[in-house]
């Protein structure tokens, strides 16, 4: 009888945490779409301000008493599913760039890898707002399954992939993707592996998308054009046991971006991620840029650990005094 009891607990208390979850998941999509709603509005007074020449906007103290001639990204943040504020900068470049109508040359479709088990991710947002097919990725097959379970997988047209992303195999894995769907391009693409992200960028050549997401290390600071030198097992804490070892500097990835097409449109407040639009599109957008010490200067995360894998919560200069002595690739400047 005790353990008859106990199943039957245990099925109840999965039954309300599914029910609670999905509640708290419903206002999570309701409050942010209202956000984004709000954020497209002032989007438009913004942009009607920087191309009248510049002026005070009402509401918002960061533009006031200026005479900025674009717009910031950071300004439209907000996060349903994303680790910072990218769902909100995403949602607002997909509304503007018409990246959601059926008139679009680009298919309502992205590719996103690193998504650990896809609960904090780039795109989960905009799969369940946008209904946009999708291809994600991860190296964990733990975490792959436990996407496979979630009813959103079986809700939506979305595949995922348990794979070890290189720049050897990259190509491949979208493309078999692209073609089980029957497309040639995708809306979004979102990159994030914590390594070798800068030269898997610059291997992709089997989709141009309109946005490209790219996480830096702001440890690296401003004025290093580098990476981690490319390795095709690397992986952030074998190489290195604090974990600040990885990815690229963001001088690094607007030269690379610039390279392949893209413009630098901002990065995110928490100094994470940037972000890129293709140049076909620039003049659809009224965005201005800080300069790049600002991005790196507002990223505090004190994820680094010590040799026994806890939290040394190193802070400012001290994160990179702990990775100088590791070789740094330098990276091509494409002007």
């Amino acid at each position: 009888m005790k353990n008859f009891l106990k199943k039957i607990l245990a099925k109840l208390r999965i039954y309300f945490t599914h029910r609670l979850d999905s509640r708290l998941d419903q206002l999570t999509m309701l409050h942010t779409n209202l956000l984004a709603k709000q954020h497209i509005r002032l989007y438009k007074e913004l942009y009607r301000v920087a191309i009248n020449g510049g002026g005070a906007v009402d509401n918002l103290n960061h533009y006031e008493n200026t005479n900025a001639m674009g717009v910031d990204i950071r300004d439209f943040e907000f996060s349903a599913y994303s680790q910072n504020g990218e769902d909100g900068i995403l949602d607002l470049l997909i509304e503007i760039l018409d990246l959601d109508s059926s008139h679009s040359p680009y298919p309502r479709a992205f590719v996103e890898f690193g998504v650990q088990d896809y609960t904090e991710s780039n795109t989960r947002y905009l799969l369940k707002k946008r209904n946009f097919m999708g291809l994600i990725m991860d190296g964990n097959a733990k975490h792959i399954e436990s996407i496979k379970q979630d009813e959103l997988y079986w809700k939506h047209d979305i595949e995922a992939q348990c794979a070890f992303i290189t720049r050897e195999n990259i190509n491949a894995l979208i493309k078999q993707w692209l073609d089980s769907r029957k497309l040639d391009n995708v809306a979004l693409l979102s990159i994030d592996i914590d390594g070798v992200d800068y030269f898997v960028w610059e291997a992709i050549e089997c989709v141009k998308p309109a946005i490209v997401v790219v996480e830096y290390n702001a440890i690296f600071g401003e004025n290093l054009s580098v990476s981690v030198p490319y390795r095709a097992d690397f992986e952030r804490f074998s190489v290195h046991h604090s974990g600040l070892y990885f990815g690229a500097s963001i001088k690094a990835l607007i030269a690379l971006g610039k390279k392949k097409g893209y413009v630098f449109v901002g990065a995110d407040s928490s100094g994470t991620n940037v972000f890129f639009i293709h140049e076909s599109l620039e003049s659809k957008l009224a965005f201005t840029t800080a300069p790049l010490q600002e991005y790196c200067f507002t990223h505090h995360a004190r994820q680094s650990r010590d040799i026994f894998g806890n939290l040394s919560f190193l802070q400012g200069d001290e994160r990179f005094e702990a990775i100088k002595h590791l070789p740094l690739h330098t990276c091509k400047d494409f002007n």
